[in-house]
């Protein structure tokens, strides 16, 4: 079975989100609860964000490999290298709230997967972590300040405790990310 591009669509709804998960790579379907997972990770991530989203907005999630995140990394960030997650906004942060679109989350197999067995995690906690970091970017949230990493680590913290998952955060000082052209990844643990 190769891994070629191939789109699969779900539209799992939450209580406040209408999603739409394309599977660009195969290894994502080892995740038995991804549809589930993703639910759950929103409607935390929702939870505690300051920006509430119209009802029924619309939020697009990608899973992807390494190959095609790098190449979306590199045309629309200008960082040459694969990375765990990318944010898309639909909108600015003054405008989100009022937009029947969200935006893009993009993830990638290999990368989440190696964080999660590198930091000791299972995969699908870390893919929740970085479900409600992607979406709290999208919502405006962001890390390039001290205080905006330690504001923007205080609402996942809070988000995955709901859903019963430690904090990742844990033993680690928050680090400003450098800016860049969209609100995406850093290094999350």
């Amino acid at each position: 079975m190769n891994d070629r591009p191939r789109s699969r669509r779900c539209a799992p709804r939450t209580q406040s989100l209408a999603i739409d998960i394309r599977l660009q790579s195969r290894r994502w379907r080892e995740l038995a609860d991804l549809r589930e997972r993703v639910a759950r990770a929103t409607e935390a991530a929702l939870t505690v964000a300051a920006i509430k989203p119209l009802a029924e907005a619309e939020l697009s999630l990608l899973f992807t490999d390494d190959k095609r995140i790098r190449i979306v990394n590199r045309d629309w960030r200008g960082f040459d290298k694969a990375t765990n997650v990318l944010s898309f906004p639909a909108a600015t942060p003054e405008r989100i709230g009022s937009s029947p679109v969200l935006g893009d989350i993009v993830l990638a197999y290999e990368t989440v997967a190696r964080q999660a067995e590198s930091q000791g995690k299972s995969m699908g906690d870390h893919l929740s972590h970085l479900v409600i970091h992607g979406l709290l970017h999208v919502l405006g949230e962001d890390h390039e300040t001290e205080a905006e990493a330690t504001r923007m680590e205080g609402l996942e913290i809070a988000a995955l405790a709901s859903l019963g998952i430690a904090n990742p955060y844990a033993g680690t000082e928050p680090e400003a990310a450098p800016a860049a052209q969209t609100k995406a990844d850093h290094p999350v643990p």
